[in-house]
């Protein structure tokens, strides 16, 4: 089976809103190296969309600094799935999921591959609900932000982790990746 791979930065205060943190090129080299071990991205709508107007080419060339350029290629080229009951339709490679998320992802986890990645907030709160993340990867930036949103905010049950990696990078920033105790 493989694995669902979860990743998301975060300030030290626990904020998770994309634009509290500050990417340099070398956290977008760790994001690519995350991407490339997956087959397929598995996102919400809000960070699909999210997503798609940052990152869909061509469009993308040349906006930001040419050292996002192979996480934009990445992501633009990935297969994804995206569970929303109000999007009626999705492109940029992707195919909407519907019905029951625990059987529409453990059917994608049961098919042949290297693993599915995802981000955000809302989706990975009702992953983490059904047991179905087997890695958590906190990207702790070195800043407080003073505001949310926050990580798992309503989840009913404890998620007891262990650390399995740890990463410095230049920035200060540090990526923490667990897996759940089982």
């Amino acid at each position: 089976m493989q694995p669902l791979r979860y990743s998301i930065n975060l300030t030290l205060d626990g904020c998770c809103d994309h634009r509290a943190g500050e990417t340099d090129e070398e956290l977008h080299r760790h994001a690519v190296e995350n991407l490339e071990r997956a087959d397929a991205l598995l996102f919400g709508r809000v960070a699909y969309e999210m997503m798609e107007s940052a990152f869909r080419g061509p469009a993308h060339a040349g906006v930001g600094p040419a050292w996002t350029e192979p996480f934009a290629r990445t992501i633009d080229a990935a297969r994804k799935y995206v569970v929303s009951s109000t999007l009626e339709r999705v492109d940029w490679n992707a195919e909407l999921l519907r019905g029951d998320l625990a059987e529409a992802v453990l059917e994608l986890k049961q098919a042949p591959g290297k693993g599915l990645f995802t981000g955000g907030v809302t989706l990975p709160l009702a992953l983490a609900e059904l047991g179905l993340i087997d890695e958590y990867e906190f990207v702790v930036h070195p800043r407080i932000a003073g505001h949310g949103p926050t990580l798992f905010a309503g989840l009913t049950k404890w998620l007891d982790l262990r650390l399995v990696d740890r990463q410095e990078f230049g920035s200060g920033a540090v990526a923490l990746r667990y897996e759940p105790r089982r």
